[in-house]
Parts: C-alpha cells; sequence; structure tokens
C-alpha cells in the first residue's frame, strides 16, 4: 500500500529471510570484520584479474545466502542484482551462473536498498515467494572505471571515498524470520550542482536529507521512532551535512544516525573521508545490522542508501552529479 508520496507499506508480512556477505582485505580488518561472513586475504579473491575478483565476491555471498536456508537456486523466483560497472557485467555474469530470472539494476550505492524495496514490493504483491537480491563492488575495478587505476598513484584529497571491496545477499520471502521488511521509501534525484567526483559525500547528503525527511512525513514518526537512521556512504564530509539540513527543517537525527562508510572502517585505516561503494551500505546492514536485529538489541532501524548517478563521461564533460537515495525499514520481531 503507497502511504504519503513516496512510501510503501507492505501489507503481507515480508521477511528478510536471509543474509550473505563477503569482503576483501581491508574491510575483514574493520571494525565490522567479524561480522562478515567471508573474507579474501588479497584483492584478487584468488582470481586473475580484478573484475573476475569482483565476481567471486557477489557469486560467494549468494552461495552464502541461499546455503543459510538450504534454497537452491530452482527455488528461487527473481534475482534482482546491481554493482558500478558498466552494464551491471558483474550482475550479468552471476545470472548467467544462477539462471534464476534476472532483472538487473543500477542506482549505483544505492541499489542495495533499491533491490531490496523491489524484491519485497513483488513478494508482497504476490509475484513472487522468494526473490534474491544481490550487489557488489570492487575498490580495484571501480577505480580503473571512474578515476584511475591503483597503480597510477595519483593524490587524492581528503574529501574523497575509498570503494568498499565486496558484496551483499538477501533474499527476501514469506517464510517467518527474526526480521520483517515495513516501508520502502523510494527517493528523488536530487542535484546540487556538485560536480567533484572526489567529494561523493556532499554531492549526495541532500539526496539522504530529501527521502529521511519524506519518509518521516510520509509515516508520521519522528527520529526518535528508531534506533537507527543508517545512511550508505556519506562519509565524514556528508554525514555532517546531512544532519544540518535535516536540522534546518526541525528534524534531529543526531543522536541515531550513523554511516556505513563510517562503520566501516577504522579511522586509522587509508580510506580518506570514509567507505562508498555498492557493496559498503549491503556489508554493513546484511552483517552487522542483521545481528543486532536477529538478536533483538534494536527494534527499528530505517536504512537509507545514497547513490551518485554518475559515469566517467560526464565527468570528464564536467557536468553536476544527479544522486538519489533509497530507504528501507527493518524492524525485529523480538530475537531468533
Amino acid at each position: 500500500m503507497k502511504i504519503g508520496k513516496q512510501t510503501w507499506r507492505f501489507q503481507e508480512p515480508v521477511y528478510l529471510i536471509s543474509t550473505g556477505t563477503t569482503a576483501g582485505p581491508l574491510e575483514k580488518r574493520g571494525p565490522l570484520g567479524e561480522t562478515i561472513d567471508k573474507t579474501f586475504d588479497d584483492l584478487h579473491c584468488g582470481e586473475k584479474n580484478w573484475e573476475a575478483a569482483e565476481r567471486r565476491l557477489m557469486r560467494e555471498a549468494v552461495d552464502i545466502c541461499l546455503k543459510n536456508v538450504n534454497l537452491s537456486p530452482e527455488e528461487v523466483d527473481y534475482f534482482l542484482a546491481g554493482d558500478l560497472l558498466n552494464q551491471t557485467v558483474t550482475s550479468n555474469f552471476i545470472a548467467r551462473e544462477t539462471r534464476i530470472p534476472y532483472l538487473g539494476l543500477f542506482g549505483a550505492c544505492s541499489t542495495s536498498m533499491m533491490g531490496l524495496a523491489l524484491a519485497s514490493l513483488l513478494v508482497d504483491g504476490g509475484y513472487a515467494n522468494h526473490v534474491l537480491t544481490a550487489v557488489s563492488s570492487h575498490n580495484a575495478t571501480a577505480e580503473r572505471q571512474f578515476r584511475y587505476p591503483t597503480e597510477y598513484g595519483g593524490p587524492r584529497p581528503q574529501t574523497a571515498t575509498f570503494t568498499a571491496t565486496g558484496a551483499g545477499a538477501a533474499l527476501v520471502g514469506k517464510a517467518r524470520s527474526p526480521i520483517v521488511i515495513r516501508e520502502a521509501t523510494i527517493g528523488r534525484v536530487i542535484d546540487w550542482g556538485i560536480g567533484d567526483a572526489y567529494d561523493m559525500g556532499s554531492a549526495m547528503a541532500p539526496a539522504a536529507a530529501d527521502t529521511i525527511e519524506r519518509h518521516l512525513h510520509d509515516t508520521g514518526r519522528n527520529p526518535e521512532d528508531y534506533d537507527m537512521i543508517l545512511t550508505g556512504d556519506l562519509s565524514s564530509v556528508g554525514s555532517p551535512i546531512l544532519r544540518q539540513l535535516l536540522w534546518e527543517r526541525d528534524l534531529d537525527i543526531s543522536e541515531i544516525h550513523q554511516d556505513s562508510g563510517l562503520m566501516l572502517y577504522s579511522p586509522n585505516q587509508p580510506v580518506f573521508a570514509g567507505g562508498s561503494g555498492t557493496a559498503c551500505s549491503a556489508i554493513v546492514t546484511y552483517g552487522y545490522i542483521v545481528r543486532l536485529l536477529r538478536t533483538g538489541k534494536i527494534g527499528r532501524v530505517l536504512i537509507v542508501a545514497t547513490g551518485a548517478l554518475l559515469n566517467p563521461t560526464i565527468i570528464q564533460q564536467k557536468e553536476s552529479i544527479p544522486c538519489v537515495a533509497h530507504g528501507i525499514v527493518l524492524e525485529s520481531t523480538g530475537g531468533e
């Protein structure tokens, strides 16, 4: 059911049944390393090139997610997936392997929650019993496509973010689990004229603020109705901008706001302003946040994944960066 302008409230109970996460060596050494299902000690992940390594990250996350509930790919109705590479090539290759009916998605770093929203909509509408959604990113593949290969060694400003290496998969369905997917708020594209590809936090913060404000208006809730409002990858630059923008709209989230890009890494790790990438929000959500919800340590969380909708060409043409943010409400059903 649609409530307000941009929010879906799912009528039938829609559950987050299972998740799977994978990550690279830097994420493994971060503060949430123990919450990631499988990690690799080098960026190649045992493969011959970076792109093959990213495919392995998504493949392993999908396998873990399905094995957790003893489900085969044949028992999944649809596969919704996305990544940062041109034509979502990582997702396409994994869809080729799983042979599950497939919808490729692109919302940049917002794709994880966009996929979860669409998966929930399919289940809630009676169009599917099980929907699998997954995302991935890899630091070396993203850098090669959007900026410079890591071997180039070019200097970066402190506003830059670090693309997370990893993947996250989630299975959505009707079978009861400790986590229910309550609502989804679909974001609008917001462009404040920022064109610096090394400052994604500033570019994406207005989109995150817009979605959070709209979600609260649509649902009639206040920030204190949530144990946490988690953004995708606004970094140390974008996070204070978000809080300021909402404070100016009489919404104070300062006590409950956290950012995935700041949670995934330690301050002493070489990630500049924090983590980013399609996998960033997914790794934190499907690992750490899911653990908190499953054990009942938190009851309700609003997760707002943010995405900068750019490609290498528009950056070279000095265009500004359109951004979007999609929100999902996850609630604990009382612990495992």
